[in-house]
């Protein structure tokens, strides 16, 4: 299984591979079995006038069909466009039309549709007459196409469409491999939501290319969640803060067993050193930080599974990706000093489509633009210190939210914090706390307040302390700092 596209099934070798490759509530499927599935649907979506270089939107929650449509249109040399299910007919449209879309599968006649001609999921074929008439599969040609359409939340504008091909997902998912050391042992319990890269390439396609396994979840729940891992004894999942944080909040005479798992993927958006400790401590498994950006097809650092770990920090670059830390003129800063972190290699993507001033911004010389502020230990471990746009600038002088939510954090109960400017008529911008606590762990503005003045000095102590039930999110899950910061405006309003 050592082709350069060994993720794709009809480059998986021998027909009738009884391994199991996939399963859901509903279902499971052997390697054998999931490469004539993905047939069929190709055979049926051609059907519909689906060829190569056209564009598939599939808008379902986690399940095998979602799957199975992303490999059926890179059967046919199609792109693939996942829409989030949670989508609004307005969010869902902008998508379908944006990405040119022509063909969508989604929940059925109720869902949002754009106007698009569609297949229900429950329509979706086992068996047909036709698969002997599909065209023979993409070969090494395929891999300059465009794999996967995928929108990043617009925290400025409207979002965009990342074009990934297929030579970056094979890039991806090679440099995973060898990373997690994944073999056709592991066994990956998917949670996050497969509109997103990150579960694609962690769950998906890096354990298509070893010959491992994937078991998804359709929703997350903190308890099932627990239930299925005893159950079905995964080897590693990927997951987000606010995950570990679900799971750290549980109540103490539930005890895991987490004795299946060799690691745990921590991804896209900083976890505090608490909550990560917290983690380790309470479930026995390694846990592994990693940074990335849907722009370079998911992970571009990552702390070692095996190795040396440094806790607060994303790790060291990905093998097969090179990364620096810049200044203002594109200069690598001394070691140990904040700068832009800037990304080259196989993974970068191709642009954002119909774009390209905002691609030509982005990717400048070969180097992808991340936005976010970092900087490098001596070991070439990366911290990531803040986003550059949720910079807080209080009086002239630079604040970084991150540093006030981690100190903040430090307190036992807090559950999860996020910081954001305030505008103010003199200093331009104050920075405000937003908290949660743990359920049984009350909190008050004053304790907050008076934990930052102890450790914090006065410019970086919030003007204002809002205790809330829970934290706004946007789409992907992460904290919705610009529905924060609308809230301000509200209240001037």
């Amino acid at each position: 299984m050592h082709h350069p596209l060994s993720y794709l099934p009809w480059n998986w070798g021998r027909e009738r591979d009884p391994r199991p490759s996939f399963a859901d509530d509903r279902s499971s499927l052997t390697y054998g079995q999931f490469r004539q599935r993905v047939d069929v649907v190709a055979a049926q979506i051609r059907a519909e006038g689906v060829r190569a270089g056209d564009v598939v939107a599939v808008m379902l929650p986690n399940r095998l069909e979602l799957v199975l449509v992303l490999f059926a249109a890179w059967r046919l040399g199609a792109s693939a466009t996942p829409v989030n299910p949670a989508f609004t007919s307005r969010e869902a449209e902008h998508q379908l039309v944006d990405s040119g879309a022509r063909l969508l599968v989604n929940l059925g006649p109720e869902a949002p549709h754009g106007g698009l001609p569609t297949i229900a999921v429950d329509d979706l074929e086992v068996e047909r007459r036709d698969v002997d008439a599909l065209p023979p599969p993409p070969g090494d040609e395929v891999r300059e196409a465009v794999a996967l359409l995928i929108y990043t939340s617009g925290s400025t504008g409207r979002p965009k469409g990342v074009m990934l091909t297929h030579a970056n997902v094979s890039a991806m998912a090679a440099q995973m491999v060898r990373h997690f050391e994944l073999t056709e042992r592991d066994h990956c319990l998917l949670i996050l939501p497969l509109f997103h890269v990150n579960a694609i390439m962690v769950s998906v396609v890096s354990p298509f290319s070893a010959g491992a396994r994937t078991t998804v979840m359709g929703s997350f729940a903190p308890e099932p969640f627990l239930e299925l891992l005893a159950r079905e004894q995964p080897t590693y999942f990927s997951g987000v803060p606010t995950i570990y944080a679900r799971l750290a909040a549980l109540p103490e005479e539930i005890i895991p067993d987490t004795s299946s798992l060799r690691f745990a993927v921590c991804g896209a958006a900083p976890i505090t050193l608490e909550l990560l400790r917290r983690c380790e401590e309470r479930f026995g498994f390694v846990m592994v930080e990693g940074y990335g950006l849907t722009e370079a097809t998911c992970a571009s650092t990552c702390n070692p599974v095996r190795g040396t770990r440094k806790i607060g920090t994303v790790g060291p670059a990905i093998e097969g990706q090179q990364l620096r830390v810049v200044d203002g003129h594109g200069e690598d800063v001394p070691v140990g000093h904040d700068g832009e972190v800037v990304i080259a290699g196989p993974t970068v993507m191709r642009g954002y489509l119909n774009q390209p001033e905002a691609t030509a911004a982005t990717v400048r010389d070969g180097w992808l633009h991340t936005g976010d502020v970092g900087r490098l230990d001596e070991d070439g471990y990366l911290t990531i210190v803040d986003r550059i746009k949720d910079m807080i600038i209080r009086g002239g002088e630079n604040l970084y939210p991150k540093e006030i939510e981690v100190t903040i954090s430090e307190l036992d109960a807090v559950l999860e914090v996020a910081v954001v400017g305030r505008p103010h008529d003199e200093l331009g911008e104050v920075p405000v706390a937003f908290v949660t606590h743990y359920p049984d762990q009350p909190l008050t503005e004053d304790e907050v307040l008076a934990h930052c003045r102890a450790s914090l000095t006065r410019a970086k102590v919030p003007v204002d302390v809002e205790i809330l039930e829970a934290l706004p999110r946007n789409p992907v899950g992460k904290i919705d700092k610009p529905a924060l910061r609308r809230s301000f405006e509200a209240d001037v309003a």
